[in-house]
């Protein structure tokens, strides 16, 4: 019976059962879960690569920071020629010199760096590898409500499709049953032909949330960079609004937890040991010097230091651009700090409001528009309604059916969205 279908199509939305291939004929693949899927995008997404990357970049860069500076070593060598300088007294027999001698010298330079110059370096480094390890927290945080978003999606556009298959079978049964009244002679023609105008309205709504699933399927496949192949399955609820929620415990937990919140806090940590490192930068480095010398009559030993003076410039741009950092960074974790609050604020209401929606759908519409669809069957049956209340009924009833399926999805992103304004699951 109509009435039978109609049911049992509620039945199916209300109780969300789990969800079946989109496609009529589609070959059967692996089904995946919303975990199963988080963990494939968390180790394939390119999002979180980068992130990593950038931390063994930062670890690098910190390593340089800790580095001393080399020596320099310098030598030279070559052949020396002793030419007589002078004449030999009266009587005197003057002796040959020598044709020539290799000379040459060495010279070792150890660079000496001013301690407090050498600790604000490795401090900057230090906040540069925190940041970047909370960058890489914010990456999976952005990257996991995503993949919730893409999974709803693709759960939802299979509940329309399954809405939308299951109203043209109860629509095909209305055309089977005006045709056999029409050939009885108990029914206009025009009957039939608005009959079959409803049946090709439905087929076309069943092509459209076909390509919709399709669509869906590969926005999500994307996320997890191919890993889920072409003819996956997804196996799904939509998620529930937890009612022990409070906005107060929200926000503060998105101001004290969130990633992008500590790395912003790095990046003013880092900038404010860039503008000591330029100041203690004004302080000259020193190079000890260590050389010996071996020359025809002659060898020495020598010492020596070499200290620029940094008497006309003493990095005053340099210190001014640091400055201008850290006022920038300053600006950017206020902003990030509003802007979370103005997200969890926005989410937090958007799913209280959306729950409250779903509670009239089920608490009332639901069953109302079930009853109705039924009423509207039986008097079509018995003769006492026509095609046009049956249509309008079902209509009615599939309307709410797709608008409290859309309550679900949009209940479940602003969930999503909301775990993304705090920085972890709620």
């Amino acid at each position: 019976m109509l009435w039978a279908r109609s049911g049992l199509m509620l039945l199916t939305i209300v109780a969300g059962s789990a969800s079946v291939d989109a496609g009529a004929g589609e070959r059967a693949s692996a089904i995946y879960s919303l975990a199963d899927i988080l963990s494939l995008a968390l180790e394939r997404n390119p999002a979180v690569a980068g992130a990593t990357g950038l931390i063994e970049e930062t670890r690098g860069r910190h390593v340089t920071a800790g580095a001393y500076p080399n020596p320099t070593i310098q030598g030279q060598t070559g052949v020396g020629q002793l030419r007589e300088t002078g004449r030999a007294a009266p009587g005197a027999v003057l002796e040959s010199p020598p044709g020539s001698l290799w000379e040459y010298n060495f010279t070792v330079g150890q660079p000496i760096e001013w301690p407090s110059m050498r600790a604000a370096r490795r401090g900057a480094a230090e906040a540069g590898v925190s940041g970047a390890a909370a960058g890489l927290d914010d990456a999976r945080v952005n990257l996991a409500a995503d993949v919730q978003i893409a999974f709803y999606e693709l759960l939802v556009a299979q509940r329309h499709l399954e809405l939308a298959t299951q109203n043209l079978d109860i629509v095909e049964d209305v055309q089977r049953i005006v045709d056999s009244r029409v050939r009885l002679g108990e029914a206009a023609q025009f009957e039939a032909i608005k009959a079959d105008v409803e049946v090709l309205k439905a087929r076309q709504v069943v092509r459209r949330s076909q390509n919709t699933v399709r669509v869906a399927r590969v926005v999500l496949d994307t996320l997890t960079s191919g890993a889920l192949g072409p003819d996956f399955r997804i196996d799904g609820r939509f998620r529930v609004f937890p009612r022990a929620l409070e906005i107060e415990t929200l926000a503060r937990r998105a101001i004290n937890e969130h990633p992008a919140i500590r790395r912003s806090s790095e990046l003013v940590q880092q900038a404010a040991r860039s503008i000591e490192f330029q100041k203690q930068a004004r302080v000259p480095t020193v190079t000890v010097n260590g050389s010996y010398v071996r020359e025809i009559g002659r060898e020495a030993v020598l010492g020596g230091l070499s200290i620029p003076t940094p008497f006309w410039y003493q990095r005053q741009g340099e210190i001014a651009s640091a400055l201008g950092s850290k006022r920038r960074e300053e600006a950017g974790l206020l902003r990030v700090h509003n802007e979370l609050l103005r997200r969890v604020n926005q989410h937090y209401q958007d799913a209280l409001t959306t729950a409250d929606l779903i509670d009239v759908f089920e608490k009332g519409l639901l069953k109302q528009a079930r009853e109705a669809l039924r009423i509207a069957e039986f008097s079509f049956r018995q003769g006492a309604a026509s095609l046009l209340d049956v249509l309008d009924a079902q209509r009615v009833q599939r309307q709410i059916l797709v608008d409290y399926t859309q309550a679900q999805f949009e209940l479940s992103v602003a969930l999503a969205n909301l775990e993304r304004a705090v920085g972890g699951a709620i």
